[in-house]
């Protein structure tokens, strides 16, 4: 399929035939690169790299893709660039699409990656915003399908804040593929009314399903996949902790919770993920609120350190699959199928 050009922004502009060949070609330059076969399909041209939001994952996996493909890479952090401050979004669109060939963006405001793609006349990825974040859900679903053989059919549970990025993609995702998803979260953190009304649409065509429930076990047993992510996004404030710890703490992804899940579940997280007194947030969260929640009490908030260190957890997969999918999309959006 030819994508020379488009941009890569949410899920809901591709088709599931589609994603489906994002997946086939990120498992097929994965298995290049283990094999140690040079892809530098991209030889000679230029991306940037703008990140309002710091990221280890995005980052490294955006820039080893891009030398892979043989391109050279610039990184512009959040104090590197003048956009939204001294120039507009649409100039710096102008400016940069102009001096390279692909532009990344990864921050805040799902609007602001828009106008950017509007106006940059190269292809624009997003590496997270507050309303997607596509390219962790081709990593997902590459490490889905590597453990179970298919995605058609599995399903697929959500825990957590379902209202945010991840909530919103994999709902999205689950249903351009055919995968029965189920988010479980207080109904104050379900996704937006026309989010769910879009998916269970999608899902009509693909024979997908969408579930939202608050019961953790209703919408646990025997599921494929338990997936869950931080409960305060990353850059918000301290004072959003308590609120979120008050909402979600009886959502954390336990060992029992696990042994709920089919018994070949897998666990899986997009990290960064707090479960242990090895961060400086998890030490201050313990110190603050453990003795009133005694399951943070650890500095474990989301998952358990026995859930994420188990043999069911898939995250370091996940981890090295962003590389491999990111490379996938720039490829595809930067070069001819046919060549």
């Amino acid at each position: 399929m030819n994508m020379k050009g488009r941009h890569f922004l949410t899920l809901r502009d591709f088709s599931p035939e589609e994603i489906e060949a994002l997946i086939d070609l990120s498992a097929r330059l994965k298995k290049e690169k283990k094999e140690g076969r040079p892809h530098r399909h991209l030889e000679g041209k230029n991306v940037v790299l703008l990140f309002q939001k710091d990221s280890t994952r995005t980052r490294c996996a955006f820039e080893v893709a891009s030398y892979d493909l043989g391109m050279n890479v610039t990184y512009i952090g959040s104090s590197g660039s003048q956009m939204g401050t001294k120039e507009s979004i649409e100039d710096t669109a102008r400016v940069l699409g102009r001096m390279f060939d692909g532009i990344e963006f990864r921050g805040y405001e799902h609007s602001d990656i828009e106008k950017l793609a509007e106006h940059a006349g190269v292809p624009v990825w997003n590496g997270l915003t507050d309303m997607y974040h596509p390219t962790q859900i081709l990593a997902d679903f590459l490490t889905v399908k590597e453990e179970f053989g298919r995605l058609r059919g599995i399903r697929l549970t959500y825990v957590g804040d379902a209202k945010n990025n991840m909530g919103n993609s994999l709902m999205l995702g689950c249903a351009k593929l055919g995968m029965h998803f189920t988010a479980v979260a207080p109904q104050a953190l379900w996704p937006t009314q026309e989010h769910i009304d879009h998916c269970k649409a999608v899902a009509k065509e693909t024979g997908a399903t969408i579930t939202l429930t608050e019961d953790k076990w209703e919408g646990t047993k025997d599921v494929d996949v338990i997936y869950t992510d931080v409960w305060v996004s990353m850059g918000s404030g301290k004072d959003v902790w308590a609120s979120r710890i008050a909402s979600l703490h009886d959502y954390q992804v336990t060992k029992a919770l696990m042994d709920h899940a089919s018994d070949d579940a897998i666990f899986m997280h997009c990290l960064p993920a707090f479960h242990g007194m090895n961060t400086e947030i998890g030490v201050q969260i313990a110190a603050q609120f453990g003795q009133q929640y005694p399951c943070v009490a650890g500095g474990e908030m989301e998952v358990k350190n026995d859930v994420i260190e188990s043999e069911r957890s898939r995250v370091f997969e996940e981890a090295e699959n962003r590389m491999h999918t990111i490379k996938a999309v720039m490829l595809a959006t930067m070069r001819d199928a046919h060549e």
